[in-house]
């Protein structure tokens, strides 16, 4: 799941605008902006799938950034930081359920690999994923619905708005596109590397946002 967690994010500011795209792609993404510095630092693993295979990764062990109990940990602790900093009660709750978001979208199509707790004796995953054109289809519907429900939240206040957004749309798009068809990663570090630029995204959401104003 790539693209499908930024659908999420563009929907929220339908429940609430207050928090930026910015904030909610922090929040639905947060799992996997942790997971390639765990990588990198060889807290976590994962590694190339075989040949042939279905998916292009395997994950391997991954209990602090994607095993339920630490997502819930990590859900309360942006919800409680969002509030202590904005004091605003409904919007900590959407950031804390965005991040809780991330686990419940991999378990569509992840293979059994996604552990309860950190000691991995349970894992779970639906296994969309070696379903590839059905998963491609629900992923890119989610993200068009996530993106229609933010242009019917927010307007642009220039024509900067609407361009500065619609580019960060189309790239997610092209990367996704890319990630579906493209060769498969040579190495982990490459992947980890490559994720790490996801942060990008989250500057470009704040630029995006900037550039709009809410639909009264």
């Amino acid at each position: 799941m790539f693209i499908g967690h930024f659908a999420i994010a563009f929907a929220a500011k339908k429940n609430d605008n207050k928090p930026s795209p910015g904030t909610t792609f922090f929040a639905a993404q947060w799992l996997d902006l942790l997971w390639p510095v765990l990588l990198l630092t060889g807290t976590e693993s994962a590694a190339i799938a075989p040949e042939g295979s279905k998916i292009p990764l395997e994950f391997t062990n991954y209990p602090i950034s994607h095993s339920l109990l630490f997502v819930l940990f990590w859900a309360l602790l942006f919800g409680l930081l969002y509030y202590f900093i904005k004091r605003n009660v409904k919007a900590a709750i959407l950031i804390g359920l965005l991040v809780m978001s991330h686990w419940l979208l991999d378990l569509l199509v992840h293979v059994p690999d996604l552990p309860l707790s950190p000691s991995g004796d349970l894992e779970f995953g639906l296994g969309l994923w070696n379903y590839k054109y059905t998963e491609l289809v629900i992923e890119l519907g989610l993200f068009m619905v996530g993106v229609y429900l933010y242009l019917k939240s927010m307007k642009a206040k220039s024509a900067a708005g609407n361009i500065i957004l619609w580019s960060l749309i189309i790239f997610l798009l092209v990367v996704h596109l890319l990630n579906s068809f493209g060769p498969p990663p040579k190495d982990m570090k490459t992947v980890a590397t490559m994720a790490l630029t996801e942060y990008l995204l989250i500057a470009w959401a704040y630029w995006a946002d900037a550039n709009r104003t809410p639909v009264t």
